[in-house]
């Protein structure tokens, strides 16, 4: 009781832990952009003003899936109910049609692994 009555009172002043810093992007973020190559066909780096095959992946992190406004993606996509983060981008990635079944991403995948931290970690510098 003794100890939970000094944490609240540490919360109270407003001295609790400091809140944690954000994680470190992990990957290599000039392989990264190099590996985005195999993306550039249908993603551009910057412009949404340049008409694009695919959806614009400036701020994909944290995204509700299929909700760039102005794209037409198909159903499967719309109706995945993910948020892109490291996790699903890369099963995304690594595989298109095994993670969202039915997609139209003419896309067979990304299987290496470290490409695809190396691809995320740059993905990340897209705001």
């Amino acid at each position: 009781m003794k100890y939970f009555l000094v944490i609240l009172g540490l919360i109270a002043l407003g001295q609790a832990a400091p809140a944690a810093e954000p994680a470190p992007v992990i990957g290599n973020i000039d392989n990264g952009r190099k590996v985005f190559a195999v993306c550039a066909a249908c993603h551009r780096e910057a412009s949404a003003e340049v008409p694009n095959p695919g959806p614009d992946l400036r701020g994909v992190f944290g995204r509700a899936a299929g909700t760039v406004p102005g794209f037409r993606y198909s159903r499967a996509l719309r109706n995945a109910k993910r948020t892109w983060n490291e996790a699903t981008l890369s099963a995304y990635l690594a595989d298109p049609q095994a993670a969202v079944p039915g997609n139209t991403m003419p896309f067979p995948g990304l299987p290496d692994e470290t490409q695809r931290r190396d691809l995320i970690a740059y993905l990340k510098t897209f705001k």
